[in-house]
């Protein structure tokens, strides 16, 4: 434990002479540019412009040390395909930054809060930062559900327009003006790519990648086979339209089936912990045993884990994909 509070302290050193040798450099290079305007010297080179918000990416420039740890984890490009779906405008390094503060900041609090328990302090710090991560998981999962419940009446426009003579990439325009996000802005980036010049192949293969639903690879799959080899793209949509609308009836019917199974195990992973809460209230000092003692810290890490493995297990058999 004092290893990782040493660690610890390294790292925010390290980070504050990094941030005192960026400041330095900001100053000395004003006071070039100062000097030269006084001595009639030519204007420094302005910075180049922002791209636009289409093609713009991370700037490399900040945050190198954890791009490049993530980078090396393979962890950078999930990361960045994590929250471009979740429709969030956070940058990947500061997204690190954040995660890595809030933890500093929940196991200093345990720390000092919990003086005989700081065994335990890193429980917190783990929790409190990786509350960004599940901020971002949650705003994915949102903005996928609510993607899904539009897309079959987007389908279904698509499929009117197509019939009433407009060509396909102006009912991709369209789609934009007569629907919400997250379905508005998608579909307007598919049309901007396509018009600044990318194909429409490669503009829909980025949509699936940016929402990964199965509908919506059968949507990108259809559009392309038509392109490829003719028929009638309405008549298509349509059906499409119809089977996702079908799949949501079955879909309701399963969890109707299945609540019952998600009560049992919430019930059951919620007992243990409530009956630990009551001992640790009522009698501390025979529950504190589990706290001190060596094999009083196996057997609470052991029935932890144990719980979450079966709170896994009957989540998996009550989860019917459809």
């Amino acid at each position: 434990m004092m290893l990782f509070v040493i660690l610890l302290v390294t790292c925010w050193l390290g980070s504050l002479a990094i941030w005192w040798a960026w400041s330095r450099g900001g100053q000395k290079a004003d006071i070039k540019r100062v000097r030269a305007r006084l001595v009639g010297a030519a204007e420094p080179k302005k910075a180049p412009r922002q791209a636009p918000a289409l093609i713009r990416s991370d700037d490399p420039s900040q945050g190198k040390f954890v791009l490049e740890l993530l980078r090396r984890l393979d962890l950078n490009r999930q990361l960045k395909a994590l929250i471009e779906q979740a429709g969030l405008k956070w940058s990947v390094a500061r997204t690190a930054h954040g995660s890595l503060a809030l933890f500093l900041v929940g196991f200093t609090i345990s720390w000092h809060a919990a003086p005989l328990y700081r065994e335990f302090a890193v429980i917190p710090g783990l929790l409190l930062g990786a509350a960004p991560f599940l901020h971002i998981v949650q705003k994915r999962r949102a903005r996928l559900r609510k993607f899904e419940e539009q897309f079959p009446e987007s389908l279904e426009f698509l499929s009117r327009s197509m019939r009433a003579g407009h060509a396909f990439s102006v009912a991709l325009e369209m789609l934009h003006m007569e629907f919400q996000d997250p379905l508005a802005s998608e579909f307007r980036r598919v049309f901007d790519e396509q018009n600044l010049g990318m194909p429409l192949d490669v503009a829909l293969e980025k949509l699936a990648q940016r929402v990964p639903l199965m509908d919506v690879h059968f949507f990108v799959s259809a559009v392309l086979l038509q392109k490829r080899t003719g028929g009638n793209l309405a008549e298509v949509l349509d059906k499409l339209a119809h089977l996702i609308r079908e799949r949501f009836k079955l879909r309701g019917r399963i969890r109707a089936i299945s609540a019952h199974g998600r009560m049992t195990g919430m019930a059951l992973t919620a007992i243990p912990v409530a009956v630990g809460a009551i001992m640790f209230t009522i009698s501390p000092d025979y529950a504190r045993f589990f706290a001190q003692d060596e094999t009083g810290r196996m057997m609470i890490l052991g029935a932890a884990g144990l719980q979450v493995l079966g709170y896994g297990i009957i989540k998996k058999i009550v989860s019917i994909e459809v």
